[in-house]
């Protein structure tokens, strides 16, 4: 048999890679039931049975632990222009902020959307994209807010018992986001903040800590560390630790709604009052939130670049055909 081929567009959003599945991928919409099957139900499908099709498109050979992926499926909202599902080395992403953006710069380049406003389905609801004409990229969230502040987190660090206190805040993904940590936000310290954010990760599944079960099962996966930023033109800096243990080259889009969130609930923020995040390698997103109803919208906006456009080959005599998991 010939290998089966996989074409991809991959991006960048402010460093952070996007493998966007253009053909080639599972129809997962009729494996969930037909056309207008929504991108949730499409996504269990795709966790369920398909598990195989996101570690050949992300995990080493072809991919690696830092690449998102992003699977163009059928929409079932009415207008939308896609479905996306999104993913990485260990499993499916509720949602994913860079990657959207970086979906919009893909679709662009594909001349398949051009200026003006379009939505996205995602697996936690629809996602404005907008291009302005002087080519930049801004996404309008999914509703983003605290869940609960000064939750209090044990954990064990250089053989001794740490206490931190945080805030569990949802952006599309769940967070727990950490200001008083003590730790430095460089790059030069990446190896140290991996392992103090993986610890703080274990303490709160041992003490089962989550979000609302109602929203993504409520699983905290990512981890936020912020302090004073290293540029004049921002409010702060970041450093995310995502699922599987790798950390956000941008200032993480979800991760950003979610910091928008609390610092709206401490008066911190106002709507319509930009923040300014930085990543650990000092890229930018600026960010906004505005109010509908008793909802928090948040906006984000970065830049995307396209660096390649490839086919990968998956041959079943390849032992690792399926990535290196």
């Amino acid at each position: 048999m010939p290998p089966a081929r996989v074409q991809v567009v991959d991006s960048h959003t402010e460093g952070e890679p996007t493998r966007v599945v253009i053909a080639g991928g599972p129809d997962l919409a009729r494996e969930a039931g037909g056309p207008r099957t929504s991108v949730a139900a499409q996504a269990k499908v795709m966790r369920d049975r398909f598990d195989w099709f996101r570690a050949a498109v992300c995990n080493e050979p072809r991919g690696s632990d830092a690449l998102v992926g992003a699977l163009i499926v059928p929409p079932a909202i009415p207008g939308a222009v896609c479905g996306v599902i999104f993913f990485n080395n260990v499993g499916l992403l509720n949602a994913c902020g860079h990657g959207t953006i970086g979906l919009a710069a893909t679709l662009r380049h594909l001349g398949r959307i051009s200026i003006g406003t379009h939505i996205v389905e995602t697996p936690v609801g629809p996602v404005a994209v907008e291009l302005d004409p002087a080519g930049g990229i801004s996404i309008e969230n999914v509703p983003s807010f605290r869940h609960a502040s000064g939750v209090e987190v044990t954990f064990e660090w250089l053989g001794k018992p740490r206490l931190v206190r945080g805030d569990v805040a949802w952006g599309g993904n769940w967070f727990y986001l950490v200001q008083d940590h003590g730790q430095d936000l460089s790059l030069r310290n990446l190896d140290t903040l991996r392992a103090f954010c993986l610890a703080i990760r274990e303490g709160i599944d041992r003490a089962g800590i989550r979000g609302d079960t109602a929203l993504a099962r409520g699983e905290i996966d990512h981890i936020e560390l912020f302090g004073p930023p290293s540029r004049d033109d921002c409010d702060s800096r970041n450093y995310v630790l995502c699922p599987g243990g790798a950390h956000d080259r941008s200032p993480c889009g979800t991760g950003t709604s979610a910091k928008m969130a609390c610092l709206f609930a401490d008066g911190k923020l106002r709507e319509g009052e930009a923040w300014r995040q930085e990543s650990i390698i000092a890229s930018r997103f600026i960010g906004s939130i505005r109010r509908m109803g008793d909802r928090l919208i948040p906006t984000i906006r970065g830049g995307a670049w396209v660096t390649s456009e490839s086919t990968l080959l998956l041959d079943d005599s390849d032992p690792f055909v399926h990535g290196i998991r």
